[in-house]
Formats: structure tokens, C-alpha cells, sequence
């Protein structure tokens, strides 16, 4: 007997073997024809069971082996998209990453006999790829194209290496690698006008490291700046809009508010040691949230930070404004501050002439807020005029905020994504100007709200939503998305599924 019906492989005994004799005449009626997938009620043939999955992508983008990490659009070319993750599921595979155009092709003209015969399944051809990126040894962890005109294409690896390509004429080629850390855990591109291809990585080791490339050095990776306050891993930054000012968190609770260029430690504004405009930590007895602090975003105006963390915990900090009597940067007048800080010196004090600098409330806990019962994974902040920001948790809820009301709960979804956890959140306005808000979740779907309304309505703002990842606790969950001016969503699936959806705004 196979160890398939004795599972523990005990000698077969002749009462195994061996037949009674009346058993041999019984006669079996069978009443009627069972279903294929008609199993036992312990589910022993599920197996034969049909699994349909609803699929409303326009596209797919299926050449990587294993989940999708991270994903990348062009600032330009919205067209073109970077995705990364490994070259297969084991602990030693390679990272890779590719680059590909996410333009559906147009629909096939069916033949006449698909027309006489529906129901006959056409295999739909996946995107292919415009470029490989290689040369990790563990997975891309993190993508991003520089601004403003997405020169280059920068990626980040659990291996710590940090790599750039660039295009021309649309030839992708390679042109640097740089290790400082052991492993990276997200990389954001610097919008300041004056500092163009800059980007800002923060490490495992709680490291946060400002990089520029310039092709016409030897070394076309620069580094401008590193900070090494955070005690434990960092987990997410964000620039200011202007990009002179750059926010990082860490789970060890922490938050630095980085003078990166040196225009506020010009201007007399920074703290002790002239790196940070403000240096909160769990010291602080305000501001502390156990179990850490997992995303930061700052506010357009650059007026206030928002930081998320551990068990809904959301806190609210001022920031100082910097801006001269034109609007632009220090820097662009040669300012002393950033090319010293460019540089990695330390800044002097005292206030340039020229600049218009104010402490206001930096530092200052404008708010502390609790709507969701989980982690805060993801915020985002509407564009201007609109005052809203929403906090996406692990809980599957997203919660609306009114910066201009106190910080208002405006609406708080609380089954957004069911019970899986919201991953991503990103505003988008309408033809009209109306704000709506793209958000995905390990449930892998990709819905889009209606973020008009009056407090605490009962109606969620749901407007549709988009499915073709496994999702549902299946490995199949959506870990990001990029959507351009909204009218179309390209996802990274935990699946190894990249999908294009058509996503209209009316």
C-alpha cells in the first residue's frame, strides 16, 4: 500500500489487504451521476474545484518570477513604467527589475469563428519589456525616476547597492552603483528646481543618505548628505514640495526634519548641530508612539508634517517657512549655506541677506490623532486649494482629515479594504478640480473614492474599483501603484503581476 493512503507508513496487516467474503456481493447502487467537484464535506476534493477570478485589466506585465515590490513612473512620459523585485522566490535570488511601456494595445479584430464560438478562451499577449535592470544580488526593494525631467532611473536593493540608468534616445544604459549601507528601504526623488536629480534613500540601520548624479564626474554618484540620528531602521521620508526640506521617521519612534541645502541653517533655523529644523523623539513623552513610526508626508503648504505610526497613532508637527523675497530657493543665488552643505561642511549661522525665514510653530505638536485602531502604512496629502489629507492602516480603513477645521475627521471608511491592509494612497483631481483618492490593499484591489462631502457622512465615497491580483490573504495582494493624472492605474502585484487598468475620471 502507497504511503499516499497510509500516511505514516505502518506494515499493511491482512486486514488491510484482505476482503471479506460477503463484501464481494454486495451491490453498490448508485442512484445517480455525483458532480466532478461535488467532494467530501472535509473539502478532499477541492482540487477539482473551478477557481474564476475577475480580471478588469486593460493590460499585463507578467515577466518578473515572484512578487512585485516596487514600481516607478516616468514624470514625463507617464507611458513608461519600472518595476522591481527578484529573479525567483529563493533567499539568494538576484534582484531584477524592468522597464516597459504600459500602453494597452489595441483590442484584436476576432475572427469570424471566435464570433460563431464565444466562449473560446483567447490567451492575452503580455507588455514587453523595454529594458532588464540587473546587477543586485538581492531583491529592487526600491524605484524612482529623478525630476524633473526623469534623466535617470534609480534603483534600491535589500543588497544596500544603490544604481543608476539613464536614457538616450531611448537606450537604456547603466551608469553607476554605490554601497554605503546594507540594505535600502525606500528611495524618493528631491523636486527642488536648482538640485536636479538628487534622490533621498533611507537605510535598515536608521541611516538616510542624499545622493545627486552628474554623468560629466568620474563619479557620477555623489553623495550629499547623511544623517545617522535614526536609531533603528528608517522607514519612510518625504521632500517638501519645494524641496529644501526632507522628513524621516523610524521605528524607533523618531522624527528629522533634514536643512539638506542649507538654506534654513542659513537663516538661523536650525537646531543644535545645524543638520535638522526639528528632531522630535520618543524622549518626548507627547510624541512617543510605541512600536514606532511607518510613514510621513509633508503638508503642499510646507506649513506642517504628518507622521503615522504603530496602533492608529497619527501626530501633527509645525515646520518653519523658508522662501526668499522672489519664491526661489537660496541656493540658486550661490548662497553660502548650500554650497557648504553641498559640500558636507557645516553651515555658520546667521541669517542671509534676503530671506524671508520664520520659526513660526516648528516643533510645535499642532495635533494628535487617533481614528483607525492599526498601524498608519500610508498618507497623502490633496492638492491645493483642497485642505484634506487620508491615512490609509492596516486595519483596511482610510480616514479623511480637514487641515483647515483642526484637523476634523471628515469621513473614516472603515471597511475601505475589508480586513487587509491599505497599502498606498494617491489624490487625484477630476477635469473640474475635484479631489478623488486612489488607494490598494492586500485584498488586491484598486478602488478610487469621492472625497467631496460634509463631515462624517454616511455614504463612503466609493466610486468603483478594479480587480485581476489574487489577493485575499492568496500572495496576490496590490504593494503599489502609479497613476499619472488618474486615467489609467498600473499596479505592483505581490503576485508577480503587473496589471493596467483604464481608469477614467469624468
Amino acid at each position: 500500500m502507497s504511503s499516499l493512503h497510509n500516511p505514516n507508513n505502518e506494515e499493511d496487516s491482512d486486514e488491510d489487504i484482505m476482503f471479506d467474503p460477503n463484501e464481494a456481493a454486495e451491490e453498490i447502487v448508485n442512484d445517480e451521476d455525483a458532480a466532478m467537484d461535488s467532494g467530501e464535506e472535509d473539502g478532499s476534493n477541492d482540487i477539482m474545484q473551478e477557481i474564476h477570478i475577475q480580471n478588469d485589466s486593460a493590460a499585463h506585465f507578467d515577466q518578473h518570477k515572484d512578487s512585485i515590490f516596487c514600481i516607478a513612473q516616468h514624470p514625463l512620459y507617464r507611458n513608461i513604467v519600472a518595476t522591481g523585485g527578484s529573479d525567483g522566490d529563493g533567499d539568494d535570488a538576484p534582484g531584477i527589475g524592468y522597464v516597459f511601456d504600459a500602453t494597452p494595445e489595441p483590442s484584436p479584430v476576432l475572427p469570424a469563428s471566435y464570433q460563431s464560438a464565444p466562449s473560446e478562451h483567447v490567451e492575452r499577449k503580455g507588455l514587453e519589456k523595454l529594458f532588464m535592470l540587473e546587477g543586485h544580488k538581492d531583491s529592487i526593494n526600491a524605484l524612482t525616476f529623478t525630476l524633473p525631467k526623469g534623466d535617470f532611473l534609480v534603483s534600491g536593493g535589500l543588497d544596500g547597492k544603490l544604481r543608476a540608468y539613464t536614457a538616450k534616445s531611448k537606450q537604456w544604459k547603466f551608469v553607476a552603483e554605490a554601497q554605503e549601507v546594507k540594505e535600502i528601504n525606500w528611495l524618493i526623488p528631491c523636486p527642488n528646481s536648482i538640485f536636479q536629480n538628487t534622490v533621498a534613500l533611507g537605510a535598515n540601520d536608521g541611516s538616510v543618505w542624499v545622493y545627486t548624479i552628474d554623468t560629466s564626474s568620474d563619479a557620477p554618484l555623489q553623495i550629499i548628505q547623511s544623517y545617522f540620528l535614526h536609531t533603528e531602521s528608517c522607514t519612510a521620508g518625504d521632500w517638501s514640495a519645494d524641496g529644501k526640506l526632507l522628513a524621516t521617521v523610524s521605528e524607533d519612534g523618531s522624527l528629522y526634519v533634514w536643512d539638506v541645502f542649507g538654506e534654513a541653517s542659513a537663516a538661523g533655523l536650525t537646531t543644535a548641530g545645524g543638520q535638522t529644523v526639528v528632531g522630535l523623539t520618543s524622549l518626548d513623552q507627547r510624541f512617543a508612539v510605541e512600536g514606532g513610526l511607518f510613514s510621513v508626508a509633508i503638508a503642499p503648504s510646507g506649513a506642517f508634517v504628518v507622521v503615522g505610526g504603530a496602533g492608529g497613532s497619527i501626530k501633527v508637527v509645525g515646520l518653519p517657512r523658508l522662501a526668499d523675497a522672489s519664491g526661489s530657493a537660496l541656493a540658486g543665488r550661490g548662497g553660502a549655506g548650500a554650497a557648504a552643505k553641498g559640500k558636507g561642511g557645516k553651515q555658520a549661522g546667521g541669517k542671509a541677506t534676503g530671506v524671508s525665514a520664520s520659526a513660526g510653530q516648528a516643533g510645535e505638536i499642532l495635533a494628535d490623532l487617533q481614528a483607525q485602531g492599526d498601524g498608519i502604512e500610508t498618507i497623502a496629502f490633496a492638492a491645493p486649494p483642497s485642505s484634506l489629507f487620508a491615512a490609509g492602516s492596516v486595519d483596511g480603513s482610510i480616514a479623511l482629515f480637514d487641515s483647515a477645521y483642526r484637523f476634523a475627521v471628515r469621513r473614516h471608511i472603515k471597511e475601505a479594504h475589508e480586513e487587509f491592509s491599505v497599502v498606498k494612497l494617491e489624490f487625484v483631481k477630476d477635469k473640474r478640480g475635484a479631489h478623488f483618492l486612489t488607494s490598494c490593499g492586500m485584498d488586491g484591489v484598486v478602488r478610487r473614492w469621492d472625497t467631496r462631502g460634509g463631515t462624517a457622512l454616511a455614504n463612503s465615497g466609493f466610486v468603483k474599483e478594479w480587480k485581476g491580483h489574487r489577493g485575499e490573504g492568496e500572495g496576490g495582494g496590490v504593494l503599489g501603484f502609479v497613476q499619472g493624472s488618474g486615467e489609467r492605474v498600473v499596479t505592483a502585484g505581490d503576485d508577480g503581476v503587473s496589471l493596467v487598468f483604464e481608469t477614467p475620471i469624468a
